[in-house]
């Protein structure tokens, strides 16, 4: 497998389905080729006797069989419509989270429906999706059917952290790659309601946080001129903020962990606030 590779987690789904289109739109922007991974997982069935009085086990070779043409027929699908890709397919044995895990060592990009076969209606990101992203080697974009807009900036949440600063490099390059504005977006909290530190000045406060941003900016500015930089600057909640700017964009990047994030957790808060309630699709930036 390719280190530039663009791996999509494939299990036939309507959400697996839009995230593969979303990938080879990717993909025909940066030239990557592209590998769909569809998770067999095998189970044995306790208690249950099969031909041969054997202990059973679901699914079977047929099934199995069955998996293979389908992710075939996907990756020949999708070749055939873009003609200038790489478009491969290949079937891995395993619990689907730890597998696709392993394999974004191997991989520029990894792509994943929000919710599988195995999702429950009521949960906008499934546990699969929140796993792998809590857990791989490469940058992972969660997108939910519906919402796989091709129009508006990209957004990115910054916080002066190197996580952060990881996911401005990625959305930066992302802008150029679709010639849109980056929206950069800056969040502070003011002081509580109950103390406010003696000669404290929120205009003074924001400036102060802009500049910040705008020196963590100017590498970028002078390395991808091209890309249109809008920087919002406000007090409030991360998580919040975004959440409201992902109603416009066509995709909202954050790092796995900002400053606020406790060192013994792969996924911070604000990360799983957008794979649950983002309105475009969510690429969280990690360390390899």
């Amino acid at each position: 497998m390719s280190g530039d590779e663009i791996l999509i987690g494939y299990d036939g789904s309507e959400d697996a389905t839009v995230a593969l289109n979303w990938a080879l739109d990717e993909a025909g922007r940066s030239g990557r080729p592209v590998r769909l991974a569809y998770v067999f997982e095998w189970l044995t069935v306790a208690g249950w006797i099969g031909p041969g009085l054997a202990p059973g086990v679901w699914p079977d070779e047929h099934a199995r069989r069955q998996v293979e043409d389908l992710v075939r027929k996907a990756a020949a699908d999708a070749a055939a419509e873009r003609p200038g890709l790489t478009v491969r397919g290949e079937v891995f044995d395993g619990p689907p989270a730890l597998v696709l895990q392993e394999r974004s060592a191997e991989a520029g990009m990894l792509v994943l429906g929000s919710r599988g076969h195995g999702g429950f209606g009521g949960l906008l990101a499934g546990s699969t999706a929140v796993s792998v992203t809590a857990h791989a080697h490469c940058p992972v974009v969660v997108v939910r059917d519906g919402q796989a807009a091709t129009s508006g900036p990209v957004v990115v949440g910054v916080d002066g952290s190197e996580s952060s600063l990881r996911a401005l490099g990625f959305a930066v390059e992302r802008a150029q790659q679709r010639d849109v504005p980056l929206r950069v977006i800056r969040a502070w909290e003011p002081p509580g309601e109950r103390w406010v530190p003696p000669g404290f000045d929120p205009e003074e406060a924001s400036a102060t946080e802009r500049a910040a941003v705008e020196e963590e900016l100017a590498g970028w500015r002078e390395s991808f001129p091209a890309v249109e930089v809008d920087l919002r600057v406000s007090p409030g909640n991360p998580a919040a903020l975004l959440v409201e700017a992902s109603r416009e964009a066509q995709l909202v990047v954050v790092g796995s962990r900002g400053r606020g994030g406790l060192r013994g957790m792969l996924l911070g808060s604000v990360s799983q606030q957008l794979l649950h309630h983002a309105h475009c699709p969510v690429a969280v930036v990690r360390e390899r």
